[in-house]
């Protein structure tokens, strides 16, 4: 086997995996311990995969790996990752909610921690050289550790298809469930509390439709029942605190939103988007909370954001959408708009009520302490002189003045 733009490994003593215990970290990790005669460190993380992590363990002992870190993130990735994103109203190319792109700086994050705790080297991810994910973990890890090495196995090995990761299994004896004759989806997944992503196999071509069985947290809409449910979601300061009047922490209000919206068919996606590595890609993803989390937000922002804010909020939002997916959540530029986002979440304070029927949710209701909506200005019945209805005549004729100018000059404005 050969290796190419390898970093020199006699200064690589100790290195920091992220470690699903799947194929291709399972190879990883046994690959970084014959090529680099490093001693590999693992980190597994719950994100709310939906999976146990926990087998993880058992896998890396097997390979002889000593430090193994296996960490429930759930509450950490939903409190300071997902919520403060969605204050943002945050969507990639007007559709993508950033499911996978959000996960990335916490397991960037807690690579380098791990690494400084045991004095390590380098870290090593599972991305490809194709895809986004190295961009968002190496952009994220040097924005925390410059000093920190960075290895990417399939940018160096020559480990090429699924059948020479394979034989490098088998050869090497690696504990891998469906190395034996245990059926495997034909797609690549990726699962979290926001969203599961499928590519690859039969979405290759845009043209095809998504096979049913496809989709695990959602049930087509079509069978979906025929009854709507409504649930209502309180807010406080731009984030859902309770759910019908429970109080949640903000992972479990996504675990709640993800079971609610599934059972109605909400949340599904089929989009071809443009990667930051400059190829086209077509996925599909269910982001069942995501979705309900965007409509209720907008909602309750409606009632209680000032016009100004809220329009310059809608045109920053794509800038911000671009800066996650790029992988820059670690950056001056994220963190300045982070702080104006917050600052505009200081009234965004509620109730919305939502109705879910068959893979739609609607905003049927919003009420707030704080809303701008005045009944009294805004009726069509008698508003008792709130409302002098004669400014706007001085009003229409200023704003239009610079078009009566042009006008008069000869110019015609309706080509």
């Amino acid at each position: 086997m050969t290796t190419r733009n390898k970093i020199d490994k006699a200064n690589v003593d100790k290195i920091v995996l992220a470690y699903s215990g799947g194929l291709d970290t399972s190879i990883i990790a046994q690959w970084l311990q014959d090529t680099y005669e490093a001693e590999v460190i693992t980190f597994t993380a719950d994100i709310g995969q939906g999976e146990e992590v926990e087998p993880a363990r058992q896998k890396a002992q097997a390979m002889g790996i000593k430090h193994i870190h296996i960490e429930d993130l759930r509450a950490e990735f939903a409190r300071d990752y997902v919520f403060p994103m969605f204050r943002a109203n945050a969507i990639y190319e007007g559709e993508y909610l950033l499911g996978t792109s959000i996960a990335r700086p916490l397991i960037a994050k807690r690579l380098v921690e791990i690494a400084k705790e045991h004095n390590a080297d380098a870290i090593s991810h599972g991305a490809t050289g194709k895809g986004n994910d190295q961009v968002r973990f190496e952009l994220g890890a040097v924005a925390l550790a410059p000093n920190i090495k960075t290895i990417a196995p399939w940018r160096e090995w020559d480990l090429s298809s699924r059948e020479s990761l394979m034989q490098y299994a088998k050869e090497r004896n690696i504990p891998i469930d469906f190395a034996s004759n245990k059926k495997k989806s034909p797609y690549s997944m990726d699962a979290n509390l926001l969203h599961i992503s499928y590519e690859g196999d039969m979405l290759e071509d845009p043209y095809a439709e998504a096979e049913e069985d496809m989709w695990r947290w959602t049930v087509s809409p079509e069978h979906a029942p025929d009854k709507a449910q409504y649930i209502e979601l309180e807010y406080e300061k731009g984030d859902i605190i309770a759910i019908d009047g429970e109080a949640l922490e903000p992972f479990e209000v996504m675990i709640k939103l993800n079971e609610l919206g599934g059972q109605h068919g909400i949340g599904r996606l089929d989009i071809v988007e443009n990667r930051y590595v400059g190829m086209k890609s077509r996925g599909c993803y269910e982001t069942p909370a995501g979705t309900i989390m965007l409509k209720a937000h907008r909602g309750i922002e409606s009632l209680t954001l000032d016009r100004e804010a809220a329009h310059l909020k809608d045109e920053l939002m794509p800038r911000y959408a671009k800066i996650i997916y790029n992988g820059y959540w670690f950056s001056p530029e994220r963190e300045m708009l982070q702080a104006m986002i917050d600052k505009s979440q200081e009234y965004v304070s509620g109730t919305v009520r939502l109705k879910l029927y068959k893979g739609n949710v609607s905003v049927v209701g919003r009420k707030s302490a704080n809303s701008l909506f005045d009944e009294k200005i805004a009726t069509f019945e008698d508003d008792a002189g709130a409302y002098d209805q004669k400014d706007a005549a001085g009003f229409i004729r200023l704003n239009g003045l610079r078009l009566a100018i042009a006008a008069s000059r000869g110019r015609d404005l309706s080509k």
